[in-house]
C-alpha cells in the first residue's frame, strides 16, 4: 500500500479599487471623497463600493447610480458612479401634536408649524435627536421614518415625518436592589423618581446621581428598566454605607495665672439612619477648664408623614460652674428643596437661672426668651474625599424674640452666618477659608446671655468657649498640602473681632500655628497647635494650645 501526503499553498491576493465618475468633473468630486482602496479579497471590496454608494446619498447625491464594477487586470478594479443631480436640503413634513416645538428648534433653525428644513448630511444624526428626546418624553418604543421622498425642486427635497408613537410609558413599579430598606421618602422626594411618572430614564440617571450627597447611601451601578407588555419597572442599584461619625477632641494648654496644664475636650457622636429612615440624632458632651460644661442633643427628622417636610428639634444645656444655667429648646419644621438647598422655620425657647446669692452684684439675671427663627442650609460635601469631606457650606438664620425677667424686657434680633469654603489649586494644595458671625442686637444685655467663643472650632490659640460677645465675626484661614490620600499638613491663621456690650469693651485676636492630619484605621486623627493674642498684645509661648480629635466612621 502507498501513502502519498500533499500540502498546497496560497498566497492572498492584494485587491486595489478606483472609483470614477461618468465625466471628467464627477471624477473630481469623487477624488474629493476618502475612500479605502486596497483590500484582501473581493468580498470587502464590493462592500467598500456599497458603502461609498450610501456616503454619497448622504452628501445628498440620493439618485446616484452604480454604473458598473469591472476588473480591469488579475488585482485592480474600477467601479464608475453616475452621480446625476446634487441636493442640498429636505423639506420635511411633521405633525406638531406628536413633536413638540421646543424639539424642533433643536435641529432646526428654519421651520414652521407644517415643516422644518435640514442639510442633507444632517438628516441622520437631526433624526437621532429626535428619537432620543421622544424616548424621553417617555415613548421607547416609538418608530418613525421618512415616507414619500421626492423632489420638491430642482436642488431640494422633500418628505413626510411618520411617528409610530405607541402609548406613552410611564412608571410602574421601583425596585430597590441591594438595600432594599432604603428609605421609600428618599426616593420619592430626595430623588424625585415617583410612581406614574413619566419614564424618562436620562433623567432618571441624572436624579440618581443625587446620591453623592447622600451620606447613608450610595449607587452601585446605573439604573435600569425592564419594559413588558403592559407595565415599566425601574431597578435602583443603591448600598448602605457607614454614616455613623464620633469625634473627640482633647485640648491642653498651660494656664497664665497657675502655670499648670490643664486640659479640655469634648465627644460628639452622630448617629445616622440607623432606623433605615434617614433620621439623624447627633449628641454632643463638652468640658473646659473654665468650668464649663454643655451637653447638646439634635434630633433630625425628614419627610415625616411621607410629606416632603421634616422637622429638627435641639436641647442645649450649659453651666458655667455655680454662677448659672441655661436650658435652650428649639423646634423647626424644613422643606428639602434638593439635595443641597434646605429651608428652615421654628421657635427657639431659652430659660436661664442665676445660681448666685441675690445679694451679689453682677451683670447676670433670671431670664427667659422666646424667638421665632428663619434658617438657609446649603451643603455641599465630598463623600468620598475622607481627609476633607465638605467642599462649601453657608449657613445663615435671623431670629426675632423677646426676653423676659424681672429686671427689663427687651425685644431682641438674633443674626448668625457661616460660610466655608475649599479653594482646590491643583490636587495637592488648597485654600480653607471659612467665616462665622454672630449679633444679638438689644437695649441691654445679660452676661448669661452672650455668646461664648474660642477653642478648635472657632478661634484657635484661646480657650474653649472663654470669650464673651454680644457681637463677633471671625475667619479662619488655612493653606493645606496634601501629601498622599490619607496625610496633609496645614498653616493656621485665625482673625477675630468682637464686642461685648455689657463691659462695653470690644477687641481684635488673632491665633497663628499650624497642623496636621492623619487618616489612620480608627479614623481622621488632627493636631493643631495654635497660639493666641489680642491686637496690642505680645506673642508668648505659655499661651499656645494644642488641639487634639479623632473623627471616626462606623
Amino acid at each position: 500500500m502507498t501513502w502519498t501526503l500533499s500540502y498546497t499553498s496560497s498566497l492572498a491576493q492584494n485587491l486595489t479599487l478606483k472609483i470614477l465618475g461618468s465625466n471628467e468633473s464627477e471624477t473630481k468630486i469623487i477624488d474629493s471623497l476618502t475612500y479605502k482602496n486596497s483590500f484582501n479579497n473581493y468580498k470587502t471590496l464590493n462592500e467598500e463600493v456599497l458603502l461609498f454608494n450610501k456616503r454619497l446619498q448622504n452628501i445628498g447625491y440620493i439618485e446616484n447610480e452604480l454604473v458598473q464594477t469591472e476588473k480591469t487586470n488579475d488585482s485592480a478594479y474600477q467601479t464608475i458612479f453616475n452621480l446625476k443631480q446634487r441636493f442640498y436640503t429636505i423639506y420635511i413634513y411633521y405633525d406638531k401634536n406628536l413633536i413638540p416645538d421646543d424639539l424642533i428648534k433643536r435641529v432646526s433653525t428654519n421651520f414652521n408649524d407644517v415643516y422644518f428644513v435640514l442639510p442633507i448630511p444632517k438628516i441622520e444624526s437631526s433624526l437621532e435627536i429626535i428619537n432620543t428626546e421622544l424616548t424621553n418624553k417617555g415613548l421607547p418604543f416609538a418608530k418613525f421614518n421618512l415616507n414619500n421622498i421626492e423632489k420638491k425642486d430642482a436642488t431640494n427635497l422633500q418628505a413626510d415625518l411618520f411617528v409610530d408613537s405607541t402609548s406613552k410609558r410611564t412608571i410602574d413599579n421601583i425596585i430597590v436592589k441591594g438595600y432594599e430598606q432604603f428609605p421609600k421618602s428618599y426616593i420619592k422626594h430626595f430623588l424625585k423618581i415617583k410612581r406614574e411618572q413619566q419614564f424618562n430614564l436620562t433623567n432618571i440617571k441624572k436624579k440618581t446621581e443625587r446620591l453623592n450627597d447622600l451620606r447613608f447611601s450610595n449607587q452601585t451601578k446605573s439604573p435600569e428598566v425592564l419594559f413588558t407588555k403592559d407595565s415599566t419597572t425601574l431597578y435602583l442599584y443603591l448600598e448602605k454605607t457607614k454614616s455613623n461619625t464620633f469625634d473627640g477632641f482633647l485640648g491642653f494648654g498651660t494656664n497664665e495665672s497657675t502655670n499648670k496644664i490643664e486640659f479640655d475636650g469634648y465627644l460628639n457622636l452622630n448617629l445616622v439612619n440607623n432606623l433605615n429612615y434617614g433620621e439623624q440624632f447627633l449628641i454632643q458632651y463638652k468640658s473646659d477648664e473654665n468650668d464649663q460644661k454643655t451637653f447638646d442633643a439634635n434630633l433630625t427628622l425628614p419627610y415625616l408623614f411621607g410629606l416632603p417636610l421634616g422637622t429638627e428639634l435641639g436641647l442645649n444645656i450649659f453651666k458655667k460652674d455655680s454662677t448659672f444655667t441655661t436650658v435652650n429648646q428649639e423646634a423647626s419644621v424644613f422643606y428639602q428643596l434638593n439635595s443641597r438647598h434646605k429651608l428652615l422655620a421654628g421657635i427657639n425657647a431659652v430659660q436661664s437661672n442665676n445660681l448666685l446669692d441675690e445679694n451679689t452684684t453682677t451683670n447676670i439675671s433670671d431670664y427667659s426668651s422666646i424667638f421665632y427663627k428663619i434658617r438657609y442650609i446649603f451643603n455641599k460635601p465630598v463623600l468620598y474625599d475622607y481627609l476633607f469631606p465638605t467642599d462649601f457650606i453657608i449657613d445663615a438664620s435671623l431670629g426675632t424674640g423677646k426676653r423676659t425677667s424681672d429686671v427689663l424686657n427687651e425685644q431682641q434680633l438674633e443674626t448668625k452666618l457661616t460660610i466655608s469654603k475649599i479653594l482646590n489649586l491643583d490636587e495637592k494644595n488648597s485654600f480653607f477659608i471659612k467665616a462665622n458671625a454672630k449679633a444679638l442686637f438689644s437695649d441691654s444685655y445679660f452676661v448669661n446671655e452672650l455668646f461664648r467663643f474660642g477653642g478648635i472650632n472657632s478661634i484657635r490659640g484661646f480657650e474653649e468657649n472663654s470669650l464673651l460677645a454680644s457681637h463677633y465675626g471671625l475667619i479662619n484661614f488655612e493653606y493645606r498640602f496634601r501629601l498622599n490620600s490619607s496625610i496633609y499638613l496645614h498653616s493656621i491663621t485665625d482673625a477675630a473681632y468682637f464686642k461685648n456690650k455689657v463691659i462695653d469693651a470690644k477687641e481684635k485676636l488673632f491665633g497663628f500655628g499650624f497642623g496636621f492630619g492623619i487618616l489612620t484605621k480608627a479614623g481622621l486623627l488632627k493636631l493643631n497647635y495654635a497660639n493666641g493674642k489680642s491686637e496690642n498684645q505680645n506673642f508668648k509661648l505659655s499661651n499656645s494650645k494644642i488641639h487634639l480629635s479623632l473623627n471616626a466612621i462606623f
